[in-house]
């Protein structure tokens, strides 16, 4: 899909630096998420660091994902067709 995930990198202050297929790019700002469930794991700089691309979403080694969607519509402002 247009909105999948190509390409995604750790930043400061809990950011990610994310490029989508269609080539947009972008900043994440995962810091409200921070307090929320299994997120909480990823206040741990050296955890946060692994996020990695997996099947189009955003992702860490435990499971937690931010689905390409969320991505999409936080980088484009506008909600993934």
């Amino acid at each position: 899909m247009k909105w999948d995930v190509a390409r995604v990198e750790p930043l400061d202050e809990y950011k990610l630096g994310v490029e989508l297929v269609d080539g947009r790019q972008g900043t994440f700002d995962m810091a409200p998420y921070l307090d929320k469930g299994v997120f909480q794991e990823l206040k741990d700089p050296a955890y946060f660091r692994q996020v990695h691309v997996f099947l189009g979403a955003v992702s860490w080694p435990h499971g937690q994902d931010i689905a390409p969607e969320t991505i999409y519509s936080a980088i484009i402002g506008e909600t993934a067709p």
